[in-house]
């Protein structure tokens, strides 16, 4: 195993399960988090040979985000990807939205996120990558309307990350890719989504260890540039 390092909060199954399992395949020592026990998580990090290594963290619980940066510590870290979130149920028309609703979601997928990134950049290396996992479902110029509680949530992350990057993490060299990862076959695409997880997650690794200018960019995972 070499010394490169990542963390993927929210890694208890689909498409953040599979990053974790491609990044150890690919020699990265990982920190992987579940909010609950997840048996295939627990399996994948038994087969790993100690590469995949399991805590506890919610991505709404700022305690949580502190101590697993305590775990890893400081400049460890080449990769971070947020891959927590909510759909927000199915209803999701205008007529549906309610302060509570919208403040929940908010707070899960947009806020919260790029909180626990601010909260863990002590634990970046100068010159790593940060992954937020957005949606093209956030693209404003892409958009066909509808599932607007999701939708509303991915385009706040966009613009969040925005300001982790400009803020944060340009002045250390440190990109932030908004990454939409496909239409994937995982509990929330469904079994007719178009990719499978193999596919969607090695893309976007390839993205994440590219090198690259410090940028914030949006791109889906075969690198096609998303617009905002």
């Amino acid at each position: 195993m070499s010394d490169k390092t990542a963390c993927i909060v929210g890694a208890s199954r689909g498409i953040g399960l599979g990053l974790a399992k491609h990044l150890a395949a690919r020699g990265y020592r990982v920190f992987a988090t579940e909010r609950s026990h997840s048996e295939a998580l627990a399996e994948a990090a038994a087969e790993s040979a100690g590469a995949i290594e399991v805590h506890t963290a919610d991505v709404t619980d700022p305690s949580s985000i502190a101590f697993l940066g305590e775990a890893i510590g400081r400049d460890a870290l080449d990769i971070l990807v947020l891959n927590a979130g909510v759909y927000g149920g199915s209803a999701q028309a205008l007529e549906d939205l309610t302060r509570e609703n919208v403040a929940d979601i908010m707070m899960t997928n947009a806020v919260c996120p790029a909180q626990a990134a601010v909260a863990l950049m002590p634990c970046m290396k100068d010159g790593g990558c940060i992954g937020m996992m957005t949606s093209k479902m956030g693209s404003i110029e892409d958009s066909s309307g509808g599932t607007n509680l999701y939708r509303l949530s991915k385009t706040g992350q966009n613009v969040l990350a925005r300001s982790l990057f400009e803020k944060h993490a340009r002045a250390r060299g440190i990109s932030v890719l908004s990454l939409h990862p496909g239409w994937v076959q995982t509990d929330m695409g469904g079994p007719n989504a178009l990719i499978d997880v193999d596919t969607s997650v090695r893309g976007m690794i390839d993205l994440l260890e590219a090198e690259r200018e410090p940028c914030h960019v949006f791109l889906a995972y075969d690198g096609q540039e998303v617009g905002w």
